[in-house]
């Protein structure tokens, strides 16, 4: 197993790296929560409920793989002072956000009929 060097300390003093780190982490935690609130669907809507508890959770996953490695190129570029943000990151939660809540209102709606 390849081992990174260690990190020099950056020199930011609102500390951005651990806030961004942090807010993912609270993103993550908010996903599970969704998957865990999901399966109270699961006896009256198995695939359905599945579907969901899935997406949320592979959601959940991305972010838990890759917040280490974030944290490192947020600290690296602090201190090259050329930071860059995740865009496509973003985008793909944005998508996936979306595309719950949209089955995630199917699912009411399907529950009132």
């Amino acid at each position: 197993m390849k081992h990174s060097p260690p990190l020099r300390p950056h020199q930011d003093a609102g500390l951005q790296p651990e806030r961004t780190s942090l807010a993912w982490r609270r993103t993550l935690l908010s996903l599970v929560g969704a998957s865990l609130l999901c399966l109270r669907w699961l006896p009256h809507h198995r695939v359905f409920a599945m579907l969901l508890v899935g997406l949320t959770l592979a959601a959940a996953l991305g972010i838990g793989a890759a917040l280490t490695s974030r944290y490192r190129q947020g600290v690296s570029a602090i201190n090259r002072g050329q930071a860059i943000p995740p865009v496509l990151e973003v985008m793909g939660l944005t998508l996936a956000c979306v595309t719950l809540g949209v089955l995630g209102l199917y699912g009411v709606l399907g529950l009132a009929l």
